[in-house]
């Protein structure tokens, strides 16, 4: 009997190229909701739409792929996970002369079609008798990081969208370091992709899954073995627990695993937020499935916090590798934490918690780093600077701190440390990327610590800046989905005094340097090149002001956001706490954030969505 994929389609839309893809997609297409999504559009004249779906495809990158599920060559399916994963498994084949037994760590959220997904990855590798681990539950992302150096695998690969909408899903990859791919990776597994979209043979067949590995056993108990070794404050902990936690999964993954790894920590349990903490890949009680969106997607904790007497709250975004804190204030209000903020207070207690540990008497200072991307606050530069220990900055997102730091370990370096404001942290380096369960434990435990020593961590915080410098740094975005808009944004910045002339001035703000790092120019250094790698492929330029504010405006690389990073920052052992210095201080940020998007983001002009 025939299939369906040979049977002849009358295909007429007038655009011949167009009628080469779509019976080019129904013959690749197997699955029969999206060959008839496809159906339906042809039966339907929606040309338009057809052409958006099958003239342009996903771009793979090095944050993988991610985009809304749907039939077509620029959505999430079946065939695009089929075509992105025999690319890649050519390039592993070509990496790795041992692919078939050091193989690959599949695993994978409780999103839609994540675990379908993940079975069509582990059956291509495991056609081509490559060794496959494939998780049978759903997992943290941090699992499959930590699973590539645990089981020495070449390379792994996450089903998961984060905290996109649930309409989205994504293919996260990682290399035999166990850091997400960086350049020249994500261009030749492009090309290799692009060389074998049409399904090999067997490309289809996932019942060849069931002679894949489960790792998931061993992977939790070692993971979690590993933890409890770390050090941590709680076997001196005197307060018995005078502080009460509650905790939100945000209808992800996390809450069995930051369970456990509150009790590796030997912290007393957290109170659920029992609406949010069962996976559910509706998201239904949360308009973006996003702790960093702030109050909106935090309601149901302080609600849950106010029933428990609770003062703190930790909320994991939907795959565990992000973490966001909020903490309720003497006057009954909520400080609901900047990831910049947070990145303080674990920088400053990584590094206490290192000097109150044997690994300090293994690794002097000078050997000892903590790292953030160049968009986070520098706040870390100013501990480094103070405690005689090292400082780098990188560009922005894990991949590039998850790299660095598995090149400093290869050169007998220890990083304690690394975050993005994104409220992604790595505390420690078992996992080189951001991890929020292990996060979750850490900030509980620092909890713990400060309240035995009658702190709140709002406390903590002030003596940081006091001790530090205060880092006032503010973080946000427009949404823009049209990239001819972007481009032209960022055209005007680069000849806005005229051709090729970067702006000397943000309306009355001076600018003393400008550094671009889609070009590669950095008009601070004396060959006017940037020090950080640079790539056209993202837009993202920095401004540093005469008054010492530096501000960045960049692209995301995962969602149509334009955003913009501003910091101010005071000398260190200067304190603000006189009202009217703190408010002129604070007001130097608000009125740069004002010229900027006046001046250089002209959001009415352009059409550009504010932050809700």
């Amino acid at each position: 009997m025939a299939s369906p994929n040979d049977q002849p389609i009358d295909c007429n839309t007038g655009d011949e190229m167009l009628d080469q893809k779509i019976k080019e997609w129904l013959r690749y297409d197997q699955n029969v909701k999206t060959r008839t999504e496809i159906l339906n559009l042809l039966q339907d004249k929606q040309y338009d739409e057809l052409k958006g779906r099958l003239m342009n495809r996903l771009s793979f990158g090095t944050a993988g792929l991610r985009a809304k599920m749907g039939a077509g060559y620029n959505r999430l399916n079946d065939l695009t996970i089929i075509q992105s994963t025999q690319g890649f498994c050519r390039y592993l084949q070509q990496s790795f002369p041992e692919i078939k037994e050091g193989g690959v760590v599949i695993g994978f959220d409780a999103r839609y079609n994540s675990h379908r997904f993940a079975q069509l990855t582990a059956g291509i590798f495991r056609h081509q008798g490559i060794r496959t681990y494939l998780f049978s539950k759903i997992v943290p992302t941090p699992f499959v990081a930590f699973g590539v150096r645990y089981l020495k695998c070449c390379a792994g690969i996450m089903i998961t969208a984060s905290h996109n909408p649930k309409e989205d899903n994504g293919y996260k990859v990682y290399w035999n370091n166990g850091a997400q791919i960086i350049p020249p990776h994500d261009v030749n597994i492009k090309n290799l992709i692009t060389n074998n979209m049409e399904p090999w043979a067997d490309s289809w067949d996932t019942e060849i899954v069931n002679s894949a590995i489960d790792p998931y056993d061993e992977i939790y108990q070692e993971y979690f073995s590993i933890i409890k070794k770390r050090f941590h404050y709680g076997a001196n902990a005197t307060s018995e627990s005078k502080i009460g936690i509650v905790y939100s999964a945000m209808h992800g993954v996390g809450c069995k695993f930051s369970k456990e790894s509150f009790r590796a920590f030997s912290l007393p349990d957290f109170h659920e937020v029992k609406e949010q903490c069962e996976p559910d890949p509706e998201f239904p009680t949360v308009k973006y499935p996003n702790p960093e969106e702030g109050r909106g997607a935090l309601e149901l904790s302080i609600k849950t916090a106010k029933e428990k007497n609770c003062t703190i709250i930790l909320a994991n975004d939907p795959d565990a590798d992000r973490l966001a804190v909020a903490e309720q204030q003497s006057d009954g209000t909520w400080k609901i934490l900047s990831g910049n903020e947070i990145g303080a207070l674990l920088g400053w207690w990584s590094y206490y918690t290192f000097k109150q540990s044997d690994h300090s008497k293994t690794f002097q200072d000078s050997n000892v780093y903590m790292l953030s991307s160049t968009v986070s606050s520098t706040i870390l530069g100013a501990i480094a600077l103070v405690e005689g220990i090292n400082f780098e900055d990188t560009l922005t997102g894990f991949k590039w701190m998850g790299n660095r730091s598995d090149q400093l370990m290869q050169d007998g370096k220890r990083v304690l440390f690394a975050f993005e404001e994104a409220i992604g942290f790595m505390c420690d380096t078992f996992v080189l990327d951001k991890d929020g369960v292990h996060a979750a434990a850490v900030v509980g435990d620092m909890a713990r610590y400060l309240a035995d020593n009658g702190l709140t961590i709002n406390d903590q915080l002030e003596r940081i800046w006091e001790r530090y410098g205060r880092h006032v740094a503010v973080t946000s975005y427009f949404l823009c989905y049209s990239q001819p808009t972007i481009e032209k944004i960022f055209s005007r910045l680069r000849n806005y005094d005229g051709d090729n002339k970067y702006p000397a001035a943000c309306g009355s703000f001076k600018i003393k340097y400008v550094r671009d790092l889609t070009t590669g120019y950095d008009s601070s250094q004396p060959d006017l090149k940037a020090l950080l790698p640079s790539s056209a492929s993202s837009q993202m330029i920095t401004f540093s002001f005469e008054n010492g504010c530096i501000a960045t405006l960049r692209t995301s690389g995962t969602e149509p956001k334009l955003k913009y990073y501003v910091e101010l920052k005071s000398q260190p052992g200067v304190k603000l706490v006189i009202i009217t210095r703190f408010n002129l201080f604070s007001k130097s940020v608000t009125d740069i954030i004002s010229a900027l998007v006046d001046n250089f983001l002209q959001p009415e002009l352009n059409g550009l969505i504010a932050r809700e």
